[in-house]
């Protein structure tokens, strides 16, 4: 078995998963997780923040039901409404850190989505990415270098593939078969007791 977990960097549930994703991981050091990058906002989409009238509420809601905060920096970044979020830039970005170290790819979701979510980084910036990479004990060259060889289209092709229209999603894999263990919130307690229930 293994699991698929099926994020955007820009999704702010998907912000509120990564310590449950993380917990889930922490417990099955021997179960592959594979980290695919979604796009919530592409094409249409990909507009100023102002447009999204429900940002503030729904980070209110997050951090109630996820504990996950929001940092000054991020509410600074967001409070003229200008800010445009990309998720196929995001998803470039993840797929450089995880091709540097494809191992601890949970890991550098959570990394990335805190320097949005506290740093009010943008993730469209190579900067962040160097950041990104400090915090986690990488190569910041090796990960810029990266971002110019790499595309967000395998992972929007795969999460179009696993049928994942929304964020976060976290899949199980056994064998020929995928089953969707989350969508939406969950806790790692919950996400236990239905692996238990998948291998009993």
């Amino acid at each position: 078995m293994k699991l698929i977990y099926v994020f955007d960097a820009y999704c702010g549930w998907s912000y509120g998963f990564a310590r449950t994703m993380a917990d889930v991981a922490h417990r099955h050091p021997d179960l592959p997780v594979e980290v695919v990058s979604g796009g919530l906002f592409l094409g249409g989409r990909r507009v100023p923040i102002r447009q999204f009238g429900y940002v503030q509420g729904a980070n209110a809601e997050i951090t109630r039901r996820t504990g996950a905060p929001f940092g000054e920096n991020y509410e600074r970044l967001i409070a003229d409404g200008d800010f445009v979020m990309d998720s196929g830039a995001a998803a470039c970005g993840m797929a450089a850190l995880r091709e540097v170290a494809p191992d601890r790819a949970v890991r550098l979701a959570a990394l990335l989505q805190e320097a949005f979510y506290l740093d009010g980084l943008s993730l469209s910036e190579v900067s962040t990415y160097r950041v990104v990479a400090q915090r986690a004990g990488l190569d910041g060259d090796a990960v810029a270098a990266a971002l110019d060889r790499v595309s967000a289209a395998d992972d929007f092709r795969r999460a179009r593939e696993l049928g994942v229209t929304g964020y976060p999603t976290l899949l199980a894999a056994v064998g020929e078969r995928v089953v969707t263990l989350v969508a939406g919130n969950a806790s790692a307690d919950e996400v236990e007791q239905r692996i238990g229930a998948l291998v009993s």
